[in-house]
């Protein structure tokens, strides 16, 4: 695979306060783009950053510094003397209580674009209180809308809120900021929150609401099950399919294909039918096996896909042609994306170990090596 000459962020410098879940996430897409990202772990690593986040620290030079030390919370400043952008998952409260808040750093780079991440936002009644992707969706409306009629909602995982809502939000944030500083606007501090990310995302919904086409009631609209033509069934050898075969053209080829009677064919958008026609559908597809679906519809226009695993996407024909996965030291995870110039903007390098590059970086940022070892020696930087 090969990369673009020069990554889009080629030359920006980020340095993230090592967190969870949205905020690696920010930095993973950021450094994927070229930006030079320095990550700050604590001594020891992130206990909470395991299971899952690997791959999101990935493409960082790590250095790992004890923030409650006045000597940690320098070294930080220090960084962001020399840096554009600085990312914090904190609560509210906390970085300015370490001296790594936005005042202490824009004191010393009035440039710089400072990125808060979290739930419930910087400011408001919530502000302080814990909370996860599943609070935070819930409190926007999006959960409740999530999942089939008469059925409990359904957490989507947490990709709503953590990764949508959060951190895809944060790092708009972040590249917005770093526009505004190159125009001429000077620094700006990002108060990204998951509700308000999450809120973003249902702009649709809110929007089908007000023109009184959407209403409370899960699992009965358009897409979210409640139409039989955009739903999953279930195959004969127990596999799931997807099919969205909204416009009427391509519904027509998928009747004709999967020779449904002439009523569902005709009456797709008769509201009051659509679980009696669910029921044919569902029939109808539990006759054929997956791979003979699959065989069935290659290359015609009727919206459809096999509902893939994992580990199944990662060999699909169409993945592999696109490069879509890549190996990286032995793990397969997601190309960087978007792409530029028709390939991904950069190849991702593994993750490394919490102070793997302290001694280079705090050189780079101005310290000796007497400096260094005392900080080693003082606990306050891990190598």
């Amino acid at each position: 695979m090969t990369s673009t000459p020069t990554p889009p962020l080629a030359g920006v410098r980020i340095v993230e306060l090592a967190g969870i879940g949205p905020g690696p996430f920010a930095g993973m897409l950021l450094a994927d783009l070229g930006a030079e990202v320095i990550c700050v772990d604590r001594p020891g690593g992130n206990p909470w950053a395991v299971g899952g986040h690997g791959i999101m620290f990935r493409s960082r030079r790590h250095l790992a510094v004890d923030l409650k030390a006045p000597q940690g919370a320098e070294i930080v400043r220090r960084l962001c003397a020399g840096s554009d952008g600085i990312i914090e998952t904190f609560r509210p409260g906390v970085a300015e209580r370490l001296g790594v808040g936005p005042d202490d750093c824009l004191a010393v780079n009035p440039n710089l674009v400072y990125g808060r991440m979290t739930g419930w936002g910087q400011h408001g009644p919530m502000a302080s209180m814990p909370g996860h992707d599943i609070n935070y969706i819930a409190l926007t409306g999006a959960l409740h809308a999530i999942g089939r009629k008469g059925a409990p909602p359904t957490p989507p995982l947490n990709l709503v809120g953590d990764f949508g809502g959060g951190g895809m939000l944060l790092g708009i944030g972040m590249l917005a900021g770093l526009l505004s500083v190159r125009g001429g606007g000077g620094g700006r501090v990002v108060d990204a929150a998951m509700i308000d990310g999450v809120s973003a995302l249902m702009a649709m919904f809110h929007s089908l609401r007000a023109e009184g086409s959407f209403t409370e009631a899960r699992g009965t609209h358009l897409l979210d099950t409640g139409a039989f033509f955009y739903d999953v069934y279930r195959t004969k050898d127990g596999h799931w399919v997807s099919i969205g075969a909204i416009e009427t053209a391509f519904w027509h080829e998928l009747c004709d294909l999967l020779e449904l009677p002439p009523n569902v064919r005709d009456n797709q958008f008769d509201q009051s039918r659509w679980d009696e026609f669910r029921t044919i559908v569902a029939a109808r597809i539990a006759q054929f096996t997956r791979s003979e679906l699959d065989t069935l519809f290659e290359g015609r226009n009727t919206c459809y896909a096999p509902a893939l695993t994992m580990a199944e996407a990662i060999e699909h024909p169409h993945h592999t042609a696109r490069g879509t996965f890549v190996d990286v030291a032995g793990v397969v995870q997601p190309a960087p994306a978007p792409r530029f110039d028709g390939a991904p903007p950069t190849r991702p390098t593994p993750r490394r170990s919490p102070g793997a590059d302290s001694r280079n970086i705090l050189s780079e940022a101005g310290f000796d090596a007497d400096d260094i070892d005392e900080l080693v020696s003082q606990g306050v930087v891990e190598t």
